[in-house]
């Protein structure tokens, strides 16, 4: 690909491009930066392998810093002034003159951020240093952390029930903001504002006899004028007693998946997160008991 001037950025390979300038095969700029004045291209040293391999320590021009560079997208990204700042006339500098502002990119060692298109990778003018961009995704994650999602409260079957071999069961959880939502936090950071709602999106019954259901909702709650009739969508049949198993009971679990829709106050992204949450109940079945007359 053809590419106007370079320069070097702290071991980042600056390429400048005042106007696109097409290649020979149909490319404009380097890769992913068509649109860009300026484009960086990232040397990532390899990492040693392994999972307790170390990672790197510095940024490879002798100014290394402790502090993690903040994230856009997922990707490693931070807004540098741009060195050596570009001559008078320069047309990186918008109109100004050298010592009014300065000029700053914004890299990149990750690629570019898909909602960060015209800023990541590019320079810019700024009056003064401008904030490090913020993730909406890391703000989402915190928001998260932020609520108190518990896991399911079984309200049949009951602890203290007797169940009986053949008999249709019904199952269902208790719905509260915290065991079945919604449940809605915000997080905000850089001038962003993320919104993260989550609510139980399914519930898996593990009944403990190797039956496994999954049901979309709470379940429906029995009542005696239902009879013997199956749960219309969240049930189990026990074939065997519970009198072999620890404690002449069935031990199950139930597992609910939370989904967690968030987006960016005022609009702009939007994303979607999954948290799982269980609990344990018992269940004790016995066989039908028969009166002889």
């Amino acid at each position: 690909m053809l590419r106007s001037g370079a320069a070097t950025l702290g071991g980042l390979a600056l390429i400048v491009a005042i106007a696109p300038s097409a290649s020979a095969d149909g490319e404009t700029g380097a890769s992913g930066c068509a649109s860009m004045r300026v484009c960086v291209e990232v040397d990532i040293p390899e990492k040693p392998g392994g999972s307790t391999g170390p990672g790197p320590s510095g940024n490879g021009n002798g100014n290394g810093s402790s502090k993690s560079d903040p994230l856009i997208d997922g990707t490693s990204c931070e807004i540098r002034r741009l060195k050596p700042q570009p001559p008078a006339g320069s047309a990186l500098w918008e109109g100004h003159e050298p010592g009014d502002g300065a000029v700053y990119v914004n890299t990149c060692a990750g690629g570019l951020g898909t909602a960060n298109i015209d800023t990541i990778g590019g320079a810019f003018w700024s009056k003064s240093a401008p904030a490090p961009a913020v993730d909406p995704a890391v703000l989402a994650r915190r928001a998260v952390d932020s609520m108190l999602l518990e896991g399911p409260v079984v309200a049949s079957p009951r602890p203290e029930g007797q169940y009986t071999v053949g008999v249709p069961m019904w199952l269902w959880v208790s719905q509260s903001p915290t065991t079945w939502g919604p449940n809605t936090a915000s997080a905000s950071a850089g001038g962003i504002t993320v919104t993260a709602t989550a609510k139980v999106s399914s519930v898996m019954w593990d009944m403990g006899d190797g039956a496994r259901i999954t049901c979309s909702g709470p379940g429906t709650p029995y009542t005696p004028g239902r009879g013997m009739t199956p749960s219309p969508d969240c049930g189990h049949l026990y074939r065997a007693t519970s009198a072999g198993q620890t404690g002449s009971a069935y031990k199950g679990t139930a597992t609910s998946t939370w989904t967690v829709d968030w987006m960016v106050t005022g609009g702009g992204r939007t994303g979607q997160l999954t948290e799982v949450r269980q609990s344990a109940f018992t269940v004790s079945v016995g066989e039908v008991q028969v009166v002889g007359q």
